[in-house]
Formats: C-alpha cells, sequence, structure tokens
C-alpha cells in the first residue's frame, strides 16, 4: 500500500523522528536507575540491530532496524554525557549512587 503513494520516504523519516525522541527520556532514565555500567546493553543492541538492518529483505524494516540501531550506538556516548550534565546540577542525582558522582 505504501508502495503506491510513495509514502516510505515519511514514514521512515517520521519514524526515526519517533526513535530519536525515545532514546532522549531513555538515556535520562538509564543513567538515573544504572548510571554508566550500563552502556553495554547500548551496545548489544546497536549490534543486533545493525545485523537486523543486513539481513532483512524490507528496505523500510531495514531502515528503521539502522536507525534504531545507530541510535542505540549513539546512547552510550549519550549516557556519559548525561552523568556530567548531572555533575553540573541540570538533571537530578540518584541519591543511592551519589558516590559516583564525587571527584
Amino acid at each position: 500500500m505504501f508502495e503506491n503513494f510513495n509514502l516510505e520516504g515519511i514514514i521512515i523519516g517520521l519514524s526515526t523522528f519517533l526513535i530519536i525522541g525515545l532514546f532522549h527520556p531513555v538515556v535520562i532514565k538509564a543513567e538515573y536507575y544504572w548510571g554508566t555500567k550500563c552502556w553495554w546493553i547500548f551496545l548489544l543492541l546497536g549490534i543486533i540491530g545493525t545485523a537486523g538492518s543486513v539481513f532483512i529483505d524490507n528496505i523500510l524494516i531495514s531502515s528503521l532496524l539502522g536507525v534504531f540501531s545507530f541510535s542505540s550506538f549513539w546512547t552510550i556516548k549519550e549516557i556519559f554525557d548525561q552523568k556530567e550534565r548531572v555533575k553540573k546540577g541540570w538533571f537530578p542525582m540518584n541519591p543511592k549512587r551519589k558516590k559516583e558522582y564525587e571527584s
């Protein structure tokens, strides 16, 4: 159906926007509850998403998996940046992990 109206690009664009938007609160919550030690989860998600993107023939699903996987890779950097934002007081600190923020 989407091919008839050339809507695949619109769907990929909208989905990319939503995937990236979803990762912003994920970064904040992941750093709050687990700190930077959860980075490997996003590495694993990125690798799985990349492999899925390579092996799936459907261009729409393959594209969305690619966006998901590279958003996961970018989240690794953002987790460490989020820790610095918390140290600056821009985001709330998890009081249970207060020692992790001391320099």
